[in-house]
């Protein structure tokens, strides 16, 4: 896929307030170490996962969404009535109908010339939401669309320490799945995507990029509600293994599509998952370790407004520079591989 006037504005991350160390997590889990002896500190030293933050127990999806949303329309010199599509695309959804975005809408005060739409693709919907506003920018259908994520992993780690501290049956072994859960965490990003015609101050260029899927691999990482919880399980070993050879073919597809090589971006801005992930993932992919942008170690993952979040946040602290080349590098369950090429 190539773009040749799409741009990308106000590219913001929305923080949650809350503060949960690893040190913290395994404090609420006590029960669960105290019966199987489970040396403390191993959270973090497996994940590389210090702290991750939440939302209050009140807050929707959707206004984290909208307060992400809200401060991107700013950053890119935009109002409500000038927005043409709404995106809300994140795994957590307030309710499966209306949309989320119906939402978002209102929290916004959108006008009412703007179409809605849930995007979900666990923690690629974002990039998915952005590639489908890009192709309406191209083909002149809008002028500018507004993509939000706002994700909160509280009910799923709650209810993982609950169960994990109250199974008694549960061992060694059968925890394993649970552990990807208690490396999740929340937190927001959006962006305004528009026509290079009404790019604000700092946008960044949308140049082109690549998918891969690999849907044999769709039962390795599972969630669904419980009552009004969340539940996941996680063969973290094989989604691992899965996901960097997807992401490979999918590296093979992208330097096709865009002519760069390991050399040619700057930075390098990928899904946050973990220590060992991003190791695996730059080692196979030959990509240079230094150029790594990572949030992973104070946010966890984020779900899909891990990968925006950590861009924006790179953006506004220097670590990536106006005038470098981004390689973003997304993948979520599924499983599902995109990868775009930005110019900053």
């Amino acid at each position: 896929m190539r773009f040749g006037r799409t741009v990308i504005c106000g590219l913001t991350a929305e923080l949650p307030p809350e503060v949960w160390t690893s040190a913290d997590l395994e404090s609420r889990l006590a029960p669960l170490y105290a019966r199987l002896r489970l040396p403390e500190g191993r959270l973090e030293l497996m994940t590389g996962i210090r702290e991750r933050r939440f939302w209050p127990s009140a807050v929707r999806p959707s206004a984290a969404s909208a307060a992400a949303g809200r401060r991107a329309m700013a950053a890119a010199g935009t109002g409500p009535g000038d927005i043409d599509l709404l995106i809300h695309a994140s795994v957590c959804r307030d309710r499966l109908e209306p949309s989320t975005a119906a939402y978002v809408h209102g929290l916004l005060g959108l006008g009412p010339q703007a179409q809605i739409l849930d995007v979900s693709n666990a923690c690629l919907g974002w990039l998915n939401a952005v590639v489908l506003a890009a192709g309406l920018v191209e083909s002149g259908q809008i002028r500018r669309a507004l993509v939000c994520a706002g994700e909160d992993g509280r009910p799923l780690v709650e209810r993982t320490v609950r169960l994990l501290n109250e199974d008694a049956t549960l061992t060694r072994e059968t925890i394993k799945p649970y552990f990807a859960n208690l490396t999740i965490g929340a937190g927001a990003a959006a962006a305004v995507v528009c026509h290079e015609d009404l790019a604000g101050p700092g946008a960044v260029r949308l140049l082109g990029g690549a998918a891969e899927t690999d849907s044999s691999a769709n039962g390795l990482c599972e969630g669904d509600t419980a009552s009004d919880e969340l539940d996941m399980r996680t063969d973290s070993e094989a989604l691992l293994a899965a996901g960097v050879a997807l992401a490979g073919r999918c590296w093979g597809r992208f330097r096709a599509a865009t002519g760069w090589e390991a050399a040619t971006p700057d930075r390098v801005v990928t899904h946050q998952v973990g220590r060992r992930h991003s190791a695996l993932l730059f080692e196979s992919l030959g990509l240079d370790p230094a150029r790594d942008c990572r949030s992973f170690d104070v946010l966890g993952n984020v779900g899909s407004a891990s990968l925006p979040a950590t861009f924006a946040l790179a953006l506004a602290d220097g670590r990536i520079r106006r005038g470098e080349k981004v390689a973003l590098l997304g993948i979520g369950s599924g499983l599902a591989s995109l990868m775009l090429a930005v110019e900053c």
